[in-house]
């Protein structure tokens, strides 16, 4: 699948309250509503594919598409790739679990950090979503103005819907779970990949420490960025799409990903 959702402006849905999950972490309540103007997101994760046109245009040789501190990273790290990929004969390969094989090119892209994923989306003219552009896109649902635990609906990940708990052991292609798209048409928006989005992580008005407060709140406010959705190795018990990740903009050993999005006007 190609293109893009786009969600009408209007009210959506974020965290959850005590019901109807029977146990969630402080970070994902309460919940709340938050209005959002109307915009576009990718209906699929960006895959290996279209990262190496971003590689292959000089997407790491010019500072233009970066911020400054993005630029920073990249100069005094030397990277020029996404983490585990090599160059093979002339072509990109990746190291997985010690072995080299070729790159899947239809596969969403992992192992990037926040600065890459950023400077991507600024050279595709996109940006990243913010957590409740991601979140109203993951689980509104425009027929019922309802929020889902899930994009497919309220019932549990099957393997039908979502890859999740290593039952593959590496991310699947673009547009492999049908059953599990959204009702925006977005795809694989929970496991495979965590998304990186652009929203700093802290937590959501009313915010109260549990089940202490060295879980979440020692973490706020001091660079870290919200990643949703899961992975491939996520249990699915957590698989929820409300349930919300975190990591410093540096980190490329997590199987991180993303998908880009745009303002409506």
């Amino acid at each position: 699948p190609r293109g893009a959702a786009g969600p009408p402006a209007g009210a959506a849905d974020g965290g959850l309250s005590s019901c109807p999950e029977p146990w969630a972490y402080d970070n994902e309540r309460p919940a709340h509503t938050v209005s959002l103007p109307a915009y576009w997101i990718d209906a699929c994760p960006v895959t290996n594919r279209a990262y190496l046109e971003f590689m292959e245009d000089g997407g790491y040789d010019r500072p233009r598409w970066w911020t400054p501190a993005g630029w920073e990273w990249r100069e005094r790290s030397g990277k020029r790739a996404p983490a585990f990929w090599t160059r093979e004969g002339g072509r990109w390969a990746r190291r997985r679990f010690g072995r080299i094989e070729p790159l899947p090119p239809d596969e969403p892209v992992q192992h990037v950090c926040w600065y890459e994923a950023d400077a991507y989306a600024r050279w595709a003219g996109k940006r990243l979503p913010t957590e409740a552009e991601w979140e109203k896109a993951a689980r509104h649902d425009p027929a019922t103005g309802a929020s889902r635990r899930f994009p497919w609906g309220d019932a549990g990940p099957g393997p039908e819907h979502a890859n999740l708990g290593q039952r593959r052991l590496r991310p699947a292609p673009a547009g492999a779970f049908p059953a599990g798209v959204s009702p925006y048409g977005c795809h694989q928006m929970v496991g495979d990949v965590w998304e990186w989005t652009a929203t700093g992580f802290t937590g959501y008005p009313g915010f109260r420490a549990f089940p202490y407060p060295e879980y979440s709140e020692v973490f706020f406010g001091d660079g870290y960025k919200v990643l949703r959705g899961g992975s491939w190795a996520t249990h699915p018990s957590v698989a929820r799409a409300t349930f919300r990740n975190w990591d410093l903009p540096v980190r490329r050993q997590i199987f991180a990903g993303f998908r880009c999005a745009r303002d409506a006007a």
